[in-house]
């Protein structure tokens, strides 16, 4: 077995035994997230507690035994009927567990590798990048649970978008707080070499116009903001030409979330990704007459989809298109 972050001959070997350990750590936590997840999803739309009752059969109503709510494990063991009265469980359920589970392991890969790139011995966490992995774990439960449960009540709580907006703002500041002296500082004119710099912070040459920790979190308040607008000026539109209103303000909540947690390119990405899945999604149910023009269509869904694959593969993606404009 390798050692982690081991020097030979002036590079550091990967430990791929250690790396498939964070993965199944991150699927077991993400499974059992998972699980807490489906309560969400089944209660939350409805306005019901998520803490009491404890897990029951929606059918019979009769407490779920702690052996038969083991995720995905139980609902296999059982044939996906309950034990009491031999209702159907839902695929939904092992379904979800395994969505979160596989995204919790991508997040712990992503967390080892940071620790691999810096070629960091030992049990240590890199501040920003770690709070920047933990915050696309918290998304992608998020957007999960959203997505589903748009799918299957076109509702998206409050208590999912507008938490997550508060959980994507706190997670950037503390961010900001592990920025170095100097990183991320927006300065103009350098060449006049004045010296600025803001309380607690070395000075910076040139005209510093944003300190890092200013740019990061103003940045990320106006990529909210932004973010919500262009969904608002969409409904007030639409409104407008057909008074009748095409878009729930879940939607706009929804679209500010994703701002909060990844800024405003990723969630452009992410707003175009969903609309077009939307658009292919509709024009193959009309294809297939079954739907019309003046159906809806589970657009949180969609810009769910879109926040997971943007949160993935956003940055990689937006690199290529800037590199394409040049």
């Amino acid at each position: 077995m390798l050692v982690e972050g081991k020097q030979v001959g002036g590079t550091y070997t990967l430990n791929v035994t250690l790396l498939h350990l964070y993965e199944l750590l991150g699927l077991l936590i993400g499974l059992l997230f998972g699980s807490f997840l489906n309560v969400c999803i089944s209660r939350l739309p409805a306005h019901k507690s998520i803490v009491t009752p404890g897990s029951h059969c929606m059918a019979c109503g009769h407490a779920i035994r702690w052996y038969d709510n083991l995720p995905v494990l139980s609902w296999v063991v059982l044939r996906a009927r309950c034990r009491d009265c031999n209702a159907p469980i839902s695929w939904r359920y092992p379904a979800v567990e395994l969505a979160v589970g596989l995204w919790f392991s991508v997040a712990a890969a992503r967390l080892y590798e940071v620790r691999y790139n810096l070629a960091i011995d030992g049990w240590v966490l890199v501040p920003g990048e770690t709070v920047l992995t933990f915050g696309i774990a918290i998304l992608g439960f998020l957007l999960i649970g959203l997505m589903v449960m748009d799918w299957q009540t076109q509702r998206l709580p409050d208590a999912f978008t507008l938490t997550g907006v508060g959980i994507g703002l706190v997670l950037v500041c503390v961010q900001a707080f592990f920025l170095a002296p100097g990183e991320g500082d927006i300065v103009l004119n350098t060449t006049n070499q004045l010296r600025m710099s803001s309380p607690g912070s070395f000075a910076s040459q040139g005209n510093v116009f944003l300190t890092g920790t200013e740019a990061l979190i103003m940045g990320r308040i106006a990529a909210i903001a932004s973010a919500a607008l262009i969904l608002l000026a969409v409904r007030w539109g639409y409104k407008a030409l057909r008074k009748r209103d095409g878009m729930g303000l879940g939607d706009v909540k929804l679209l500010a979330m994703i701002a909060a947690f990844l800024g405003f390119g990723e969630t452009l990405l992410a707003l175009f990704a969903g609309v077009v899945a939307a658009s292919v999604y509709g024009i193959l149910l009309m294809a297939r007459h079954r739907a019309s023009g003046a159906s809806k269509l589970p657009l949180g869904s969609f810009l769910a989809a879109g926040g997971l694959f943007s949160a993935l593969f956003g940055p990689q993606v937006l690199a290529w298109y800037m590199e394409m404009l040049r």
